[in-house]
């Protein structure tokens, strides 16, 4: 069947329809993504059809777009079963146990971002810190009476800090290869808006942590908590292996599924040896999550959370939001206005003004980081080429706006996975992601006042 491509303004009309569609569902009704999602993927269905697809290109390319986030999906679900079985162990229980010993209200949102931009840098990979130490400052943040929108937004500055500059992360090896940059110089590069950047979140994060020094501790709900955790599980350093070991085994460059498959299981073996655990219960946390029972109401709801169930959620919309994508790059819709777009920019700062602005785009509307990365990378690369930007400048672009944008969209890949794991919604901790909202724009600045704009050698 011929197939044809679509004008610019069908192809305009489908992206208002669909950002109408979600934004009423999801802002107006305040109903979960993932409806409003699957009414966007029939509405661009629909146009495909229009467009001359059959229906088996069109289930095609779902199926295509599905294929891009498995391996994502994959690390989602183990990591539902990490966090069950850590908490089975009492790994996470250790490690809130002497957070709540060593960090104070003042110092505990700068602490967070450092922690986290420590451990991400090391491992490489966001997610994984979110999933466990990420884990515990939310249970510390609950004990400090300290906001969970506030902490998450700090663990996500600080985790998404660390995969941005670390050389083992995927969307930092991506992006200087898709602008045909290198690692180190994309890495040396991105210094000069994620530091910067940085500097200022802290400044943030520490006025923000200044409110909760006086009058903001309840030392009887801390005590409650310390003396309910050594009551009811061992603590102990040595519970601090698991985590310890993931970070050295990323350092080794060790795959993330098997990394974090290990991490399971020693959770496992250590919640049978030091919390008396049988079999049964490590099996049964691993699918269903930890369900605490201690008596205590806060205790049993910072603790009852994990489990490979309990990532469905996040499954389902990743699986509708890849779908969406997956029919929406088929009709081409996309590609249509990005070459428009291309042919209409003529300045360094207007190039980089749309860059940063398609990378937004195609977060919303494909709901991946990497194609985030990709797509733009690709149709903007003749342009920076034109007016003589040196590769590393689009690739640092891509980074500041692509990787940091899909963490502040609810149904992006990496939203939709740090909301069901910490339990906050990605529209609360958004104002308060202070590094994925200042480093678009610290990128922008530079590229109208031509700062750190290297021209092409």
């Amino acid at each position: 069947m011929n197939s044809k491509e679509p004008n610019i303004l069908l192809a305009l009309i489908v992206i208002a329809v669909s950002i109408l569609i979600l934004s009423v569902g999801i802002l107006g009704l305040k109903v979960a993504p993932q409806i409003p999602l699957l009414f966007s993927t029939a509405i661009v269905a629909i146009v495909a059809l229009y467009l001359g697809y059959s229906w088996k290109e069109i289930q095609d390319s779902i199926i295509k777009g599905i294929n891009i986030g498995l391996p994502s999906i994959l690390i989602l679900m183990i990591v539902g079963t990490v966090i069950g079985t850590w908490i089975l162990s009492g790994t996470v229980q250790t490690m809130i146990y002497y957070g709540l010993n060593l960090l104070s209200p003042k110092i505990f949102l700068v602490a967070t971002v450092l922690i986290c931009g420590i451990v991400s840098l090391a491992t490489g990979s966001s997610w994984t810190t979110v999933g466990t130490v990420g884990v515990a400052l939310i249970g510390i943040a609950q004990s400090l009476n300290i906001p969970l929108p506030i902490t998450t937004g700090a663990i996500v500055s600080g985790a998404f800090f660390g995969d941005k500059m670390s050389p083992l992360s995927d969307t930092t090896n991506l992006a200087p290869a898709v602008a045909e940059s290198t690692l180190f110089e994309h890495i040396k590069h991105m210094f000069y808006t994620v530091t910067p950047s940085l500097i200022i979140s802290l400044i943030l994060y520490w006025i923000l942590g200044a409110k909760y020094t006086t009058g903001a501790i309840d030392a009887e709900k801390i005590n409650l908590i310390l003396n309910n955790l050594n009551g009811a599980f061992y603590i102990s350093p040595v519970l601090l292996i698991p985590p310890i070991l993931v970070v050295l085994l990323a350092i080794r460059k060790s795959p993330a599924l098997p990394t974090l498959l290990l991490a399971t299981l020693l959770g496992g073996v250590f919640g049978m040896i030091f919390q008396e655990a049988s079999l049964t219960e490590v099996i049964n946390v691993m699918h269903y999550g930890y369900q605490s029972q201690s008596g205590v109401e806060f205790i049993d709801k910072l603790l009852t959370r994990g489990g490979l169930h309990n990532m469905l959620w996040s499954v389902s919309l990743i699986l509708i939001s890849l779908s969406f994508g997956g029919v929406l790059d088929k009709t081409r819709v996309l590609k249509v206005i990005l070459k428009k777009i291309s042919t209409m920019v003529k300045s360094r700062g207007n190039l980089v003004l749309v860059t940063v602005l398609t990378c937004l785009g195609v977060n919303i509307l494909l709901a991946d980081q990497y194609l985030s990365i990709i797509l733009p990378g690709k149709m903007y690369a003749h342009a920076y080429q034109k007016l003589k930007l040196a590769p590393k400048n689009l690739s640092r672009v891509l980074e500041d706006s692509g990787t940091l944008f899909n963490a502040i969209v609810p149904w992006g890949l990496s939203g939709a996975f740090i909301a069901n794991t910490l339990d906050v919604p990605v529209l609360e901790y958004l104002p308060y992601s202070f590094l994925c909202l200042i480093t678009p724009i610290i990128s922008i600045i530079y590229a109208y006042t031509g700062f750190t704009m290297e021209k092409i050698k």
